[in-house]
């Protein structure tokens, strides 16, 4: 699944060697009428999961004068919230046991995956239209008692004014309207079922399809994109490809490209057809993967040690989702998967072990500049201990550092750590609203 002292000094870009490599092939098209992987419930209100904590009593709601951006972060046992402004905490929230956070997709809540599915949040800033005008509120933030139900709560991705969750021990995908989450009910959720459960993803695109990967726990190649539901509450498949040995992760570049990562290369999937990418390694495995609308160009990792208990890796890959090429980028430093994020600009960044930010032209695969942020690291065995991680909202990028826990806050434009925090928990995951 997915992801590491301060000093406001700019570093010369470190020399990278950059290595191209296109598809010689057309592309992979497969565009055959099927029928939907599995049967699908008509839009229904999932029930909440049982034995959740009550919704506390409602906080008092105040304008404020501006958004009120906020950042939600997991330590061990709890989640706590911060102004994202100025680092400052804003509440604490007791939660049993190892959670995650992901983007709900409303700017407001964040979803927790947790014991029992994906639990909502809100994190008590938003803003609202009126006529003209965007009116803005804040309250006490609230980890409510709705639960999306999983088994094993896998990804949630966010895309197309729509939410999709994926249960990995069912096969079971939930997706609901963005903008419908509130703090009273479950929205109404279609629930698409796929043949055998896998550690597995989902993404909402374009005109309400639905792009799904196919697998059990042995193997995962396969990735279809079905139609939006009919009258009926199917989908069709529009295309597909079964040619993605260990298909994991995903993200969206321009012009509604999905991509999807392979153990020998990429999947790119636009306008209905499906495109490979192949690695030049015989094993040259991405897994994890940033986009960004602002570039056809993806950034992901790149492991080529099939044998490896924990590669870390010292090159990472570039795949244009407009030319389908691949550029691998040689590096003489490591990362994690939490590493791995774009500017607002669609500037690459890979947060390094050896404490630095860098910042890469996704174009050239030259290093643009540096930041020194936090301390020399090295990625742990276990995936769900904490390292320093990054996470860019607007024109900061906000970097953790769990051995001093520290939050710093990067200002993209000047190249500098405008800000340095100490939290009271030891920070891993990260993610934000606007406010």
């Amino acid at each position: 699944m997915l992801t590491k002292e301060t000093a406001n000094t700019r570093n010369p870009p470190a020399r990278s060697s950059m290595r191209r490599w296109r598809m010689g092939l057309p592309a992979l098209a497969v565009l055959a009428a099927g029928t939907l992987m599995a049967g699908c419930a008509s839009n229904s209100s999932v029930p909440a999961a049982s034995g959740s904590a009550p919704i506390p009593s409602v906080p008092v709601v105040s304008e404020a004068g501006a958004a009120t951006p906020r950042l939600v972060l997991t330590y061990e046992g709890g989640l706590l919230v911060v102004d994202a402004r100025d680092g400052g905490v804003v509440s604490e929230h007791a939660l049993p046991g190892f959670n995650r956070v992901n983007p709900a997709g409303d700017g407001r809540r964040a979803l927790v995956s947790t014991a029992g599915g994906f639990r909502i949040f809100d994190a008590g800033a938003w803003s609202e239209a009126h006529g003209d005008h965007a009116h803005h509120y804040r309250s006490v933030p609230v980890l409510t008692d709705l639960v999306f139900p999983a088994q094993k709560p896998g990804h949630a991705v966010v895309h197309a004014g729509s939410t999709a969750l994926f249960d990995d021990a069912t096969g079971m995908i939930s997706i609901f309207a963005s903008d419908k989450l509130d703090n009273a009910a479950l929205p109404a959720t279609e629930v698409v079922a796929l043949p055998e459960a896998h550690h597995g993803v989902a993404v909402p695109v374009s005109e309400g399809k639905l792009l799904v990967t196919n697998g059990n726990e042995e193997t995962r190649n396969t990735v279809k994109l079905l139609s939006a539901p009919n009258a009926q509450h199917r989908r069709t498949t529009v295309a597909e490809s079964n040619q993605c040995p260990g298909i994991h992760g995903e993200a969206v570049a321009t012009d509604q490209a999905v991509v999807v990562g392979c153990e020998d290369g990429i999947l790119v999937i636009k306008d209905e057809k499906v495109s490979k990418v192949d690695s030049p390694d015989a094993y040259g495995r991405i897994g994890n993967q940033a986009g960004s609308e602002a570039s056809s160009v993806v950034l992901g990792d790149y492991k080529k040690d099939q044998d490896a208990e924990l590669e870390r890796p010292k090159v990472f890959s570039l795949t244009d989702t407009a030319t389908n090429s691949m550029e691998l980028v040689d590096i003489d430093y490591s990362y994690s998967f939490r590493s791995l994020a774009r500017s607002a600009d669609g500037d690459a960044l890979v947060l390094g072990t050896d404490g630095k930010l860098h910042i890469y032209d996704v174009k050239s695969g030259k290093e643009k500049t540096s930041v020194d942020v936090v301390g020399p690291w090295q990625e742990p065995l276990d995936w769900q201990q904490p390292r320093p991680s990054i996470h860019v909202a607007g024109d900061t990028a906000y970097i953790t550092e769990p051995a001093t826990k520290a939050l710093h806050l990067v200002d993209l434009k000047t190249g500098k750590v405008a800000r340095t925090v100490t939290l009271p928990e030891v920070p891993n995951e990260i993610t934000s609203i606007k406010g």
